[in-house]
């Protein structure tokens, strides 16, 4: 039975194939991890293989004993070979290969069944370690459509790699053209590097050139339409500063200063053209009735110097016809208003000393103290011979001068120095202002063309102020006011030393030489006037104090005397900072021998010598008395010599 069954089978792939025949649904089962055949050959070798020797051998002597057929000639049957087993040298070999064979179990229990069907009933299927595969027709049917929708994902899936496929080779192809675009676009860096290190090269060569040479839209429209102020003298300096640039370079090695230098020789004129206006307009506004100059000076002329200055570089022409305008604005400006001012300074009342107010003169009543052309007979009483507070008009220095607003309301009656010094003073400030500003707005002048014109500008001025210098000293004998507008116009020499303008000292000079001849004249007229006194026929009446009637007896000083020291006191005030070379110390030696000469005269009248001596001692001591408190070295020398007088005459 054993035999037949194993021998219609055949082999174990056949059994296989048959197995497979045998499906119930008789459709192709999906692939199983192993075939049955295997399962088979794997149960059969498993049989003789995976049982342990101990075990083997027990079962083997017991099939023995019990009459049973070797498993392994059943085998050799089933096979048609016969197998050869290996001969066991000893027990200890044997021992061993028991327990190494694979344990088969002899036990099985077949039943009435073939081999061949007991290896294909399902109870045996399901013992063996595989996956099971019979499945029945519902359940295919019943996955029919997962297996569908699989088969159509499988579809889907196999037309998306295709167009994934395409892609890609798209892709790779795209690829190809991007890295030749990159090998370009490489070489093209390259190329472009190295063009950027040339234009570095480059630039770095001509970069200062270009940087000195261009000049910005912005600035241009600046300069041609925009208003002249600060911000646009910014920009004409930084405008000069590229024409200065371009002036340096080589016009014949750059061809960029050829083309620059046309444009910015039309931004020059143009520059010119504004300046012209500019500064016309300035001129013009200093002939506005009441306009001040010294504003329109600062603020029109000298904050615009560098503009100025710019136009008398690139067109000197055009700025000595604009200086020529200025020079005869300014005269008529400085003229005008100094006229104005002299009108006023002429309304002043004055005190006018005349012939009867000389030292020896004693008819006091046909002495007039005002000006006859002020139209009034009103006598004054004032002392001729007394310094008293007009000292305070040189003491004043930083008094300003009187306003023409204030004369028209001054009533009071004044010497002939206060005018003096009004008109000197305000002479004197304004012409150091306009030479302050004409040595800084006409820097680009010398000094002989700055002093010529200043000269031009005031020239007028100074000769009406010599003008009335001389018509208040003319036709008047007040020493000491002389005296006092001489030591004014000294101030007026050292301050404008101390300011550095130099110019004036023509007109101080000139001034001088109209003062000191008119004082010696006038000292000259007192001393001719001592020298006329009639001391015969006034001695009785000249007398200050004498309780006796008797010229003969009366010692008492004369009233000459007081005059004199009054006088002298006066003058030696002034001079107490004079020099040896003044004509003050001369002129005071002839008046005082005059005036010893008249003592003399007077004291011989006397036929008492102790009396002729006792009125010569009171008549000088009376003199030094009034001067002892008077300073500098002529009042030393005077103080000296009448001391030595009253010595000479002292009981």
């Amino acid at each position: 039975m054993w035999t037949q069954g194993w021998s219609s089978t055949g082999s174990s792939s056949q059994l296989g194939t048959n197995a497979r025949s045998l499906n119930p649904a008789g459709l192709r089962r999906p692939p199983q991890p192993t075939p049955r055949s295997s399962s088979l050959t794997t149960l059969s070798s498993a049989s003789t293989s995976s049982l342990p020797g101990a075990q083997r051998t027990k079962r083997t002597t017991a099939a023995a004993a019990s009459g049973a057929k070797d498993p392994l000639e059943v085998l050799s049957g089933i096979l048609g070979s016969p197998i050869k087993s290996e001969p066991h040298t000893n027990q200890e070999s044997n021992q061993e290969n028991a327990e190494s064979a694979p344990f088969v179990d002899d036990d099985i229990d077949f039943g009435e069944l073939s081999l061949e069907e007991f290896a294909f009933q399902p109870d045996q299927l399901e013992m063996t370690p595989q996956i099971p595969i019979a499945q029945s027709v519902k359940e295919y049917e019943r996955e029919k459509d997962k297996f569908l929708d699989l088969h159509r994902s499988v579809k889907a899936c196999d037309e998306v790699l295709k167009s994934v496929g395409s892609y890609l080779s798209s892709f790779q192809t795209d690829l190809g053209l991007v890295s030749a675009e990159i090998e370009t676009l490489q070489t093209r860096s390259q190329v472009l590097n190295q063009k950027l290190e040339n234009r570095k090269t480059v630039e770095k060569l001509l970069g200062p050139i270009v940087e000195d040479i261009a000049l910005a839209p912005h600035i241009v429209r600046k300069i041609a339409e925009g208003e002249v102020n600060d911000s646009w003298m910014k920009a004409l300096k930084e405008t000069e500063q590229k024409m200065k640039s371009v002036e340096a370079l080589d016009q014949s090695t750059i061809k960029a200063v050829q083309d620059v230098k046309p444009e910015l020789e039309r931004l020059t004129n143009k520059v010119i053209e504004r300046a012209k206006e500019y500064f016309v307009t300035r001129i013009k506004a200093l002939r506005v009735p009441n306009a001040n100059a010294q504003h329109i000076q600062q603020h029109g002329f000298l904050r615009m110097k560098e503009l100025f200055l710019f136009m008398a570089k690139h067109n000197s022409q055009l700025t000595d016809e604009i200086a020529q305008a200025y020079i005869n604005t300014m005269r008529w400006y400085y003229l005008s208003h100094f006229q104005r001012y002299h009108r006023a300074l002429e309304k002043l009342k004055l005190h006018l000393m005349e012939k009867y107010d000389l030292l020896g003169n004693e008819d006091l009543s046909k002495r007039n103290a005002i000006i006859p052309s002020l139209k009034t007979t009103q006598v004054l009483s004032h002392d001729p011979f007394s310094l008293g507070r007009r000292i305070e008009t040189l003491r004043n220095r930083e008094h300003p001068p009187i306003k023409v607003s204030f004369i028209e309301e001054d009533k009071s009656i004044h010497y002939i120095e206060v005018p003096f010094r009004h008109f000197n003073f305000a002479l004197m400030e304004n012409a150091s202002t306009e030479y302050t500003f004409i040595t800084e707005f006409f820097s680009y002048k010398s000094y002989d063309q700055a002093s010529i014109m200043f000269h031009q500008i005031f020239g007028p001025t100074f000769t009406l102020g010599q003008t009335y210098t001389k018509s208040l000293v003319d036709q008047n004998m007040d020493a000491l006011g002389i005296l006092l507008s001489v030591r004014l116009n000294n101030q007026f020499a050292f301050e404008l030393q101390r300011r550095r303008v130099p110019v004036l000292d023509g007109y101080i000079n000139a001034t001088n030489m109209l003062l000191w001849p008119r004082f010696q004249i006038v000292m000259d007229a007192h001393c001719e006037s001592l020298r006329k006194y009639n001391a015969t026929g006034l001695l009785g009446g000249s007398r200050g104090g004498a309780s006796n009637n008797d010229p003969k007896y009366n010692t008492a000083p004369h009233l000459l005397t007081q005059r004199f020291g009054q006088f002298i006191h006066g003058i030696l005030t002034l001079s107490s900072e004079a020099g040896d070379d003044e004509p003050t110390a001369n002129s005071l030696r002839r008046l005082r021998g005059d005036f010893e000469a008249f003592l003399t005269k007077l004291s011989n009248l006397m036929s008492d010598g102790r009396k002729k001596e006792r009125f010569l001692y009171n008549n000088y001591s009376l003199v030094l008395t009034i001067i002892s408190d008077t300073d500098g070295k002529l009042a030393s020398e005077q103080k000296e010599h009448f001391e030595a007088l009253k010595r000479a005459f002292r009981e």
